[in-house]
C-alpha cells in the first residue's frame, strides 16, 4: 500500500473555494479507485498549507486511478474550478509507505 500526500499552497482568502474543492474530490476520489483519508484545510498556525491524503495499493494502481479520476465530469469540473478561481497556488505530491507497522507495544 502507498499513501500519497499532496500539500497544498493556497490563497488564504479562498479558503472556502479550497474547502468546496475538497469536499468535491470527496465524492470523486472513492469513487476512482482509492481510499480517500481526507482533505484537510488550515485552522491553527499556518494560513496557506493544506493537505490531501490517499492511499493505492501500487503506482500501477495510482496510474489507473488518475486516468479515471481524468475522464470523470465531476473530477473535470472541480479541476476546473480550481484553475478558473486561482485558489491553488502550488501543489506538491509525495508518495510514502508505511513504516511503523505493526502498531502498538510489545508485551
Amino acid at each position: 500500500m502507498i499513501t500519497c500526500i499532496i500539500r497544498y499552497h493556497i490563497d488564504p482568502a479562498q479558503k472556502s473555494n479550497f474547502e468546496t474543492y475538497a469536499r468535491n474530490w470527496g465524492q470523486c476520489i472513492p469513487r476512482c479507485g482509492a481510499d480517500l483519508i481526507g482533505y484537510f484545510a488550515p485552522h491553527e498556525g499556518s494560513t496557506t498549507l493544506a493537505y490531501g491524503v490517499y492511499s493505492l495499493p501500487s503506482l500501477a494502481d495510482y496510474e489507473t486511478y488518475r486516468a479515471r479520476l481524468a475522464a470523470d465530469p465531476l473530477g473535470q469540473k472541480n479541476y476546473e474550478f480550481a484553475m478558473d478561481n486561482g485558489f491553488i497556488r502550488r501543489e506538491d505530491r509525495t508518495f510514502l509507505k508505511l513504516a511503523s507497522a505493526p502498531h502498538g507495544r510489545d508485551r
